[in-house]
Formats: C-alpha cells, structure tokens, sequence
C-alpha cells in the first residue's frame, strides 16, 4: 500500500500538524487511548472468545495497525473526513480495512464521548449576576439549540420529502445538542431526525427536559417558543406582538439582545462540533450511525474544553 505518513510515532513529532489533523492535543488523545483502550482489548477479548468462532485463537487476519494508530484513523476520519480509499492510502491500509477500522472504533467512541456528557450540578450552583431584565430565567440552565447536515438524496421519493428541508433548501439530518452555560460543554445529543422536524417537537422526542436535574431549566432560541409550557424552568426569546406593522416594545429588544448574550455559548459549541468535517461536509454513509458520530465527536469536544479549563 501507499504512504506511512499518518502513524502516531511520526506525527506525534509535530504537534501542530498532529492538533489540524486530529483536532486533539498530544496528551488529549494520549488520555483518549487510556480510556479507550481497556473497552477496546475487552471487545475483543469477547469477539475472539465468542462460542460460534471456528478459527481457534491467533488464527485470521493479523491487523495492520496497532491499536493506538487504529484510534488515530479514527479520528482522523472524523475530522478530516476523507474517503476511505484516501485515508487508507495515508496510513498504508487497504480501503476494506479502514471500514473495518472505523466499525470497531466508532462505538467505543460513542460510549466515551456520552460517559463525557454531565448535567449542571445543582449543588455548586452559585448565585450569578444575571441581567436585571433576565430575573424571569432559570439561574442554572443548560443551553439548547440544533443544526443541520446535508445528506446524500435518498433515492426514494417518499423519502426525499421526507428528508427535504426548506430552510436549507436541500436534503438534511438533524441534530439536537445542550450546553452547560457555565463550562459549554456538552451534556446531551438527540437522535438524528429527518431535518424538516421542528425544533421544538423534536426537544419533546427527546425527552431532554424529563432528564434534568432538579432546578436545572433550558434555554432554547425562537424556534423554542412554547419550551416554557414543557418545563417550568426553561425560557425563550419574547415574540414580536401580533399584529400589522405592529412596534416591538423596546423593553422586548433589551430583553431578547440580553438572553442571546446568554445562548452565545451553545452556537460556540456547535461551532467546535461543526469544524470536524464528518459533521459538516454532506454525509457519505446513507444516514447510518449519524447519531454515533455526533456523540463520539461531542466527546473529543469535551476532551478539548476540559483541557482548556484546566490549563
């Protein structure tokens, strides 16, 4: 096969190149093998041991890579996004075999990127110097919002009504993230939805609100409107009032610029999520595990903010 370029031993000696690559630090994804790993041997302690294999221990194909550079084309792929004839020229593997890569890995990463994913706590909540005009909001919220990927065009045309979603004007899969306002971290991602679903309905899919802490609420923007009749502690933006050429009060415009100063913190997020390319170029696998790959990407999100609370 081709080039031996993309192996840990070799790109470790550039952190820069490695961090536009991986979107990790050194130690972030050093600490990432740690707590993957152990899940990983275990899999496949359990996939060798399994009572229906027929080729006795050792037998079979012996892998190409080790298991840290196993993890490293992983996210790699996650990033960068590439095809797998293109990922397996850079690591010097057969395309086969980076599917085979990425099948094992994925779900581990989902696993971590979930076991990442921690409601506020409502005992350290502190007294924060809100905006007077927000008194009304929740003082500890998680932040909620969504975003679209364009996907391939289902084939089917009941489907493509399905998937066509008038605000991007294409065929797209939705997703739906919460951010602690505090830390922007991610403490949750929905299933993906046919992107034309609402925002709002598919917050109540979710059960999101069933599962916050006890005097935790929501914040979500003007797709939101009504959140405050799911929960009591969750808040939207004021609606203009109805009517022809009817004035927005300008104490509402106050109120709405201050309560987008406090959701700023979920569109950031969403940013870091977005800047890995399986989440932002249009989705190559027919829909399927699109779920996985927001969580496992949320997970290495949060691995990069955790690193940069500490620092």
């Amino acid at each position: 096969m081709g080039s031996m370029i993309m192996r840990y031993r070799t790109l470790s000696q550039h952190p820069t190149v490695f961090l536009k690559m991986t979107g990790l630090r050194l130690g972030e994804f050093d600490q990432l093998v740690a707590d993957v790993l152990p899940r990983f041997l275990e899999a496949e302690r359990k996939r060798l041991e399994r009572p229906d294999r027929k080729r006795a221990l050792g037998g079979g194909r012996h892998s190409a890579l080790d298991e840290r550079d196993q993890l490293l084309l992983t996210v790699v792929w996650l990033r960068q996004y590439p095809t797998h004839a293109v990922l397996g020229y850079l690591f010097g593997v057969h395309p086969p075999t980076v599917g085979r890569y990425l099948e094992h890995w994925l779900p581990l990463l989902e696993q971590a990127g979930r076991d990442t994913m921690r409601m506020p706590d409502p005992g350290r909540k502190r007294r924060r110097s809100l905006d007077g005009l927000l008194a009304g909001t929740p003082e500890l919220a998680v932040v909620i919002d969504s975003f679209e990927q364009k996907i391939q065009r289902p084939k089917d045309q009941a489907r493509r009504d399905r998937y066509y979603s008038g605000k991007k004007k294409t065929h797209t899969l939705k997703s739906q993230v919460a951010v602690d306002e505090d830390r922007g971290t991610i403490v949750d991602v929905s299933a993906s939805v046919p992107g034309p679903v609402a925002d709002l309905k598919l917050l109540e899919q979710s059960k999101l609100l069933d599962r916050l802490p006890e005097g935790v609420g929501g914040l979500g923007d003007s797709a939101y409107q009504g959140i405050a009749k799911l929960h009591p502690l969750c808040a939207s933006p004021r609606k203009k009032p109805w009517g022809k050429n009817k004035p927005r009060p300008p104490e509402d415009l106050l109120y709405n610029h201050a309560f987008a100063c406090r959701r700023i913190v979920v569109e950031n997020t969403i940013n870091r999520l977005r800047r890995y390319q399986c989440l932002s170029q249009t989705d190559r696998q027919h829909r399927k595990n699109h779920a996985a790959r927001v969580a496992a990407v949320a997970g290495l999100v949060n691995r990069q903010l955790a690193h940069r609370m500490a620092a």
